[in-house]
């Protein structure tokens, strides 16, 4: 990754690590989507056990997402950019997860 203006060194890697966590939460959606319309196969409830799990680790990756930023030394607006941007994120994943875990139970 080429570095960014007005970034310190600690900053972008905690950015690219928290790009790295957003990327693995989308492939955790993708899975889960693709698991949500196989209706072959396995059970209804094991299926869904997969898709809470995968949607639960998404909201983790968001979590551990913003763990780069709590060091001291990061800029203040920076780490405020990112809060903002992943707490929206943490937020739409967590009404997911309530909708799976809904639909989940509702069978």
């Amino acid at each position: 990754m080429p570095p960014t203006p007005g970034l310190k060194p600690k900053e972008e890697a905690a950015l690219h690590d928290c790009v790295e966590e957003i990327s693995d939460s989308v492939d955790e959606f993708r899975r889960s989507i693709s698991e949500m319309k196989d209706s072959q196969g396995i059970s209804f409830a094991f299926r869904m056990s997969d898709v809470e799990t995968w949607v639960s680790a998404a909201l983790t990756d968001d979590d551990t997402c913003m763990d780069g930023f709590y060091e001291n030394d990061m800029d203040g607006d920076v780490k405020a950019t990112v809060k903002t941007a992943i707490e929206k994120v943490a937020q739409l994943t967590s009404i997911s997860l309530a909708f799976v875990n809904q639909y989940a139970g509702s069978k």
